[in-house]
Parts: C-alpha cells; sequence; structure tokens
C-alpha cells in the first residue's frame, strides 16, 4: 500500500479539499510557533467531526503512518510539529471541531470540541453570565483541545488551577480509532480508574481529544486590578501570603516581573506605560482580586492590605486600576512580555515551576552562577509567582551567534540543575514536546520513566501518536508497509 493510497482514503474520509498535500499549504502547520522546529508530513488532515478523526486514525493505522494531533499551534515546546527525519506521518489539525455542544449555566459546565478557542469558550460562558476561567495571552488562537493536551496553565492557576483541574469530562479517540467518551460534566464518579486526568497533559502521545467538558464558575461583580512596584522577589513572596491572609481567597492572579523584562515591553509594545512616573521598579507585581455577589467593598479590603504592606517596607508603590480600561493596560504590560521577547530576538527559554519560598533566593542564586559563566547576558525574569512558576529567559547579549548552539546545553543545564537543586521542575505549563524530551532521564527517576514508557506502550502500542514527543522510544512507524 503506498502514501499515494492512503491519502485517496483520508480524502474520502475527512474530504479531498480537506487533505492538504502541497507544501505552500502544509508550511504553517508544519512551523512551530517560535519558528524553531520544522517538519515534514505527507498531508496536512483537517477532520470536521469526532467520526472523521476515527476514520483518519484507523486508516493510518493500517497504513503505518504516525499521527501528529494539532490544535492552535501555539505551543512553546514543539510539541505539535512532526520530527524532520521519522517514517511516514499526517499533521491532524483539529480546528474543524468548531461546536460548542452545550452550556448549562445551572450545573456550571460547558461542553466545547477540540477546535474551538479559549476566547470562544470564554465568551460563550460570559452570554450565560458564567466565568471560564482559564486565561493566557495566546487564548485568541489556543484550542479546547490544545490547552487539555498540554495541560495550559495561564494566570489564574492560583485560584482557579490547571487546565485538568478544570475538565470534567472528555472524549477521546484511542489508537485503535474506537472513542471513549465521558462528558457528562460529573463531579463525582468513583468507578474505577480515573483516566481523563492521565489524557490531560499527554501532548496527543496518547490519543486525540476531541471535545471536553470544562467547569464553569460565578462572573465576577468585583475586580480590583493593581500594579505594585517591590523592592525584590522576597518583598513579593512576603506581599503574597499577607494578601491571601487579609483580603481573602478571591486573588485570581499574583503576576512577578522584573525591570529587563517591562523594559522590553515598553520597547517593543506600542502604547505601553508603567504607572507610575520615573524608571521602571526594579521589581513588579500585577495582582487582581475577584469576587461574586459578596457584597463587601473589595477594594477597601486590598488598599487597608497595601497600605500596611507599604509600612512594612514590601511595597514601594501602588497603581489601582480605576475602570476597565486601565485594567486592559495593567494586563497588557505583562500579557505582552512574549511578544515583546519575540521582537527582541532569540533567548535562551526555561519554565521552571519552584516552591514559592524557594523562588527569591533561586533567582538570586541562579543568577550569579549564569554570570560567572557568561556575565555580559540579559535575564528576563517573569512568571506566575502565585504558583510558583517563573519564564526564566537569558538573551545572550555579547556572546557571537556561532557560539549560541555550543553554549546553549550547558547555560539551559545550569539552569535546570539550579531548579532541581530548589526542589522545582524543568516544566511547568509549557510541557515536553521536543524541546525538553531527552531532558527527562536527567530530572526523573528510572522508576517514573519506566511508568511513563509503560503507560504509553500499554495505551498506544504501535506509538502511532506523536513520536519522539515526552517519552522518547522507538519512532519507527507501526507498520513497515508504506
Amino acid at each position: 500500500m503506498s502514501a499515494s493510497d492512503l491519502l485517496r482514503s483520508l480524502a474520502r474520509c475527512v474530504g479531498e479539499a480537506h487533505v492538504r498535500c502541497a507544501e505552500s499549504e502544509m508550511a504553517a502547520f508544519l512551523l512551530d510557533w517560535r519558528g524553531r522546529y520544522r517538519g515534514r508530513a505527507l498531508a496536512v488532515v483537517q477532520p470536521a467531526t469526532t467520526d472523521e478523526v476515527a476514520a483518519v486514525v484507523r486508516h493510518c493505522r493500517v497504513y503505518g503512518v504516525h499521527i501528529v494531533p494539532q490544535g492552535g499551534n501555539t505551543g512553546l515546546v514543539g510539541g505539535a510539529t512532526p520530527l524532520e527525519e521519522q517514517a511516514p506521518a499526517i499533521v491532524l489539525h483539529l480546528g474543524r471541531l468548531r461546536r460548542i455542544r452545550s452550556l448549562e449555566p445551572q450545573e456550571f459546565t460547558v461542553v466545547a470540541e477540540a477546535g474551538v478557542t479559549v476566547r470562544e469558550v470564554q465568551e460563550a460562558a460570559r452570554s450565560a453570565n458564567r466565568l471560564f476561567p482559564l486565561s493566557l495571552a495566546s487564548e485568541g488562537s489556543a484550542t479546547v483541545g490544545g490547552v487539555c493536551a498540554t495541560n495550559a496553565g495561564g494566570v489564574h492557576v492560583l485560584r482557579y488551577g490547571t487546565t485538568r483541574d478544570l475538565v470534567l469530562g472528555l472524549e477521546v479517540v484511542l489508537a485503535d480509532g474506537s472513542v471513549i467518551s465521558s462528558l457528562q460534566g460529573l463531579r463525582k464518579d468513583n468507578t474505577g480508574y480515573a483516566w481523563k486526568p492521565l489524557f490531560v497533559g499527554s501532548e496527543g502521545t496518547l490519543g486525540v481529544i476531541t471535545a471536553a467538558t470544562f467547569k464553569l464558575f460565578p462572573l465576577s461583580t468585583e475586580v480590583v486590578t493593581a500594579w505594585v512596584a517591590v523592592p525584590d522577589p522576597a518583598a513579593a513572596v512576603r506581599l503574597f501570603s499577607w494578601l491571601r491572609e487579609t483580603v481573602g481567597e478571591g486573588l485570581e492572579a499574583f503576576e512577578l516581573m522584573g525591570r529587563t523584562t517591562l523594559e522590553l515591553v515598553l520597547k517593543h509594545i506600542p502604547q505601553a506605560r508603567v504607572p507610575f512616573s520615573g524608571e521602571p521598579p526594579a521589581w513588579s507585581v500585577l495582582v487582581e482580586f475577584a469576587e461574586a455577589g459578596r457584597g463587601a467593598q473589595l477594594q477597601e479590603r486590598v488598599e487597608r492590605a497595601m497600605t500596611v504592606a507599604i509600612e512594612r517596607g514590601w511595597v514601594q508603590d501602588v497603581a489601582l486600576a480605576a475602570n476597565e480600561a486601565q485594567r486592559r493596560a495593567l494586563w497588557a504590560l505583562r500579557e505582552n512580555a512574549s511578544e515583546a521577547q519575540r521582537f527582541e530576538g532569540f533567548s535562551f527559554k526555561h519554565d521552571v515551576s519552584l516552591p514559592i519560598r524557594a523562588l527569591p533566593e533561586f533567582i538570586a542564586e541562579c543568577e550569579a552562577r549564569l554570570r560567572r559563566h557568561w556575565p555580559t547576558v540579559t535575564l528576563v525574569c517573569f512568571g506566575h509567582l502565585g504558583d510558583g512558576n517563573l519564564h526564566y529567559n537569558v538573551f545572550p547579549t555579547g556572546i557571537e551567534p556561532a557560539q549560541w548552539p555550543l553554549i546553549e546545553p550547558r547555560l539551559s543545564g545550569l539552569v535546570h540543575d539550579t531548579v532541581a537543586e530548589f526542589g522545582g521542575s524543568i516544566s511547568a505549563e509549557h510541557g515536553i514536546g521536543r524541546l525538553k524530551a531527552e531532558l527527562l532521564p536527567r530530572y526523573k527517576s528510572e522508576e517514573e520513566l519506566s511508568l511513563l514508557r509503560r503507560l504509553k506502550a500499554a495505551i498506544d502500542p504501535e506509538n502511532l501518536f506523536n513520536p519522539g514527543k515526552v517519552v522518547r522510544g522507538d519512532d519507527r512507524p507501526c507498520s513497515e508497509e508504506t
């Protein structure tokens, strides 16, 4: 059986117009968002229903062709990009699975298909006076299937958890083309192994997520957003604890930004303005509280807590958003951090998590270690302090571009070793993908790796889905006939 036979079979499954084979048509699907990885594929296949996904999977299994699931292609570790050199593969692009199947305001649930964007789920929930709390910079293009596959985090993990915490049900196409579905939205279902959390965060290596049921929450009636100048990360950690103690559980976001990060935003993003006079503060925190229906004066409580924090030296200045436009302007400073770095140029990126108490010491120690070897580098440190997640990026300032590939393993190794020393993780919310698959043996025990391999072998025994990602293994096709 030949590749052309497979493509004709796939065209019968999804329609000829939705099997893209020309290089010009496939180019955007074969390059990751950062432009770091470019892959090869026989075709980009775009099904519109779960039944079509299942049919595609069955045909690819028979023909021995790998499947690389792809959503909005906004991932940052190359997880949705096929390998350059591997057995034949297709990209299974899920952007045509576009339905919001149900929205139940009384049950606080929504069921959305894999190709619906995060923003569209947010808007559907808001139309029913409900909140879908997942929020990230790429929410206009990131899709339900993608955020489930990567267990996306975002800025509200502090209060609502990661995507895994928001998922109540899944529909998944397995490697044999069968469909497993549990979309009822039950909060309690104690009938055996919890398989749904296993697929969330599996990065398309175990099955194809075609729909998900999410938790919704009451829409906030009062929101307080503040940009806070702090002297150092240690003060930010103290402020975080103080605000949770005194203001309450309404703390939804607590985002840390170093001066260098803020300077890049001001440099590259038009209309970006710091809400304080003078140069940007050494460290800033974007804080947001939200409550629904309590009737208490949230802003007054926040102001009282900030006054005490200033008296104790944890806070140097505070700017409270007076309206929605000001709130959006403050959030734009944080949300454009990644885009600003893109304009600035190449950097070594690290998405890490640590115990919150360890963040200040890690930030100081890691910079000291880096500067012993590369004193001219520029450090860009920002992230979700409230859940211990830092984006710790290093621009190779003063180093010749020809040297960048040579120093990257040493530099990133130093960062990751320091993270491990402080009890952290080398991947907080971006996943493993291609970027970090080779690093897992260094930072995971052999027992953990063995378990991951056994799970992969049990659920996808022929290695059909997304080879070379997460746990490296046998990347040969499931059949040698093609």
